[in-house]
């Protein structure tokens, strides 16, 4: 072209390709791909119904994209005005999930082209057909899609042609929309540069969008748009949940081939749980999907909606009347497994209440009884599993044993200095202590049961009575086994043992004295009790040692019982606390049912 040539609208196709510019008036430079070889065309990588996408290289700014130019070689004006619609409508809409346009032009042929954004990934259709990528990747871009649609039907614009192929995934984590070809401008006079009614394009059964007779394809388009008649943006909406129905059912909703369109016009929206109950599918999104594929476009939502409630799901905002008519369906099975006594049953069933509905007072209350409130009746298993661990606990205190056994060899030290009257009585009671001591350490160890270790203290009193009588120091020693004796499980829970056991030990030295098997150690005088013993002869050491003796038997009984008090403490506090956290971890309102609380 020379600079005296006539300016020549930029916009103007050659005559076998003329159409009218009805979306704007900024001049578009012509470039002849053959004459200015701006481009270094590749590969195709993309076809569609009236025009194909194929890599270039911008050698200007050195960079790649792709550029669309119309398939046919002599299109008729129709043909060229939708793809410059197509190209303008797209470049319009300035949203992160639809490709940019950067250039609009001819070739060296007159013929129109477009070059866009690069877009490197797979198509969602792609996607649904890998099994293991179905799920949150699929929901995620659905987000992306309805926001990218509800920016179209902002500003006036109909895709009519969303499908999973149309959708595409970028490499690191795009999604884009993309053609734009069948796109309607809503407002526009007589939907100017749209086709005619008698060129409008029917998409084919693989999924590419061809001349017939109408526009769309079938299994995703509307059932308004399947009658051929006008369509707004609920159409892209019902299209939008034929998607969706797709994404959680992992099968289209509709059957290919020829009897999408029949399908599409005779079936009542489907609930996707209803066909694949097996998924496991969010009420929240099937009654969405449902609501998306209404026969009525009025009841469809828009596509923000649509993209809140499913970005509201993947941030974990159930449904929630959903979920507390769940909960309280819970909650009434939980209270009816107590009534049965299956307190397991009843306390899985209330917790997943409290995991459906964590403000649930009902299941709150529940769970603080069932933890908090000791059951009239505990299962033989609970039974067991307590005593086990009771059976722990004496084996713990069996080890604080040693030491207050082990007390009576003190005297060893003094026996150069005290007169022993009776070698066997007081190598009996050492034998009887070191059998203590040796049965202390063997049931921590391996247990031993409650029948021997009640015995070997019975012989041990009866032994130690022989040292300085039953009325001194013994009744000491008999009060700290008895605080040992009643914490085994077999024994704390029969009264009558405890009481049989005490009166036996308590009695047994008397008796024996009384009939000659054993010397007596004690009588009344006027002055009062006197005890003896009959181990030792009295001296005045026995006297020193006698005080002395009594003030380690006090302090030693003081610390085992000290020890046990604390340690019925330190469980009972860690009781409290467990109790007090879940107090505290249940809603607010229901703490003050709890038992803690009283």
């Amino acid at each position: 072209m020379s600079p005296t040539d006539p300016p020549v609208d930029p916009l103007t196709p050659t005559a076998a390709a003329q159409a009218p510019n009805t979306l704007g008036t900024e001049p578009v430079p012509r470039v002849s791909l053959r004459e200015v070889p701006e481009y270094e065309l590749g590969d195709v990588i993309g076809r569609g119904g009236m025009g194909e996408v194929v890599l270039a290289r911008d050698l200007r700014i050195g960079r790649d994209v792709a550029l669309k130019r119309m398939r046919a070689d002599q299109p008729t004006p129709e043909l060229v005005q939708r793809f410059l619609r197509e190209a303008k409508i797209q470049a319009r809409l300035d949203h992160p999930s639809i490709a940019p346009v950067h250039e609009l032009g001819y070739d060296s042929e007159g013929l129109p082209y477009f070059t866009m954004k690069r877009v490197v990934g797979i198509t969602l259709a792609e996607v649904l057909e890998r099994k293991h990528d179905r799920g949150q990747r699929a929901l995620r871009a659905m987000v992306d899609v309805c926001q990218a649609v509800e920016l179209a039907h902002a500003r006036n614009i109909v895709h009519r042609d969303l499908k999973p192929s149309n959708i595409m995934l970028g490499d690191y984590g795009e999604v884009y929309v993309l053609d734009w070809g069948v796109a309607r401008i809503l407002g526009a006079p007589d939907d100017v540069g749209a086709p005619s009614s008698t060129s409008e394009d029917v998409g084919s059964l693989d999924g590419v969008t061809k001349a017939g007779a109408l526009l769309g394809t079938p299994g995703y388009m509307a059932p308004e748009q399947a009658r051929g008649e006008p369509v707004g943006t609920k159409a892209d909406i019902y299209a939008l949940g034929s998607m969706l129905f797709e994404v959680l059912c992992g099968e289209p909703l509709h059957p290919r081939g020829g009897g999408a369109i029949a399908a599409t016009l005779s079936s009542a929206a489907a609930s996707p749980a209803g066909r694949r109950p097996d998924r496991g599918i969010a009420p929240e999104l099937d009654a969405l999907c449902v609501a998306a594929l209404s026969a009525d476009p009025a009841k469809r939502p828009s596509a923000r909606e649509l993209a809140d409630a499913i970005q509201g799901y993947l941030d974990g905002d159930r449904d929630v009347a959903r979920r507390r008519d769940l909960a309280s369906e819970l909650s009434a099975a939980a209270r009816a497994a107590l009534e049965r006594g299956d307190r397991a049953e009843s306390m899985r069933t209330a917790g997943r209440a409290l995991a459906f509905d964590p403000t649930s007072t009902t299941a709150s209350t529940l769970v603080m009884s069932l933890v908090v409130d000791e059951p009239r009746e505990v299962a033989p298993e609970v039974e067991a599993a307590i005593d086990a661990e009771e059976v722990m606990a004496a084996r713990h205190r069996s080890r604080r044993a040693v030491l207050p056994y082990a007390a009576v060899f003190l005297i060893v030290p003094f026996l150069p200095f005290l007169h022993v009257a009776n070698w066997s009585l007081l190598l009996g009671t050492f034998a009887a202590f070191a059998v203590m001591i040796g049965g202390a350490w063997l049931n921590v160890k391996v247990g031993l049961p409650a029948g021997p270790i009640l015995v070997g203290h019975t012989v041990t009193v009866l032994f130690f009575s022989r040292l300085i009588g039953p009325f001194v120091i013994t009744p000491i020693m008999l009060c700290a086994i008895l605080l040992s004796a009643t914490a085994l499980p077999w024994v704390g829970r029969r009264w009558w043992a405890v009481a049989l056991w005490t009166t036996v030990t308590v009695m047994l030295p008397f008796v024996l004295e009384w009939a000659g098997v054993m010397a007596p150690t004690w009588s009344m005088t006027p002055q009062g009790l006197v005890s003896s013993g009959s181990v030792f002869v009295p001296v005045q050491l026995q006297s020193t040692l006698l005080i002395l003796g009594h003030l380690v038997a006090v302090v030693l009984v003081a610390s085992y019982a000290r020890r046990i008090g604390r340690d019925r403490a330190a469980a009972q506090r860690r009781l409290f606390l467990q109790a007090w956290h879940l107090r505290h971890l249940l809603p607010e309102q229901a703490s003050g049912q709890a038992a803690l609380a009283r």
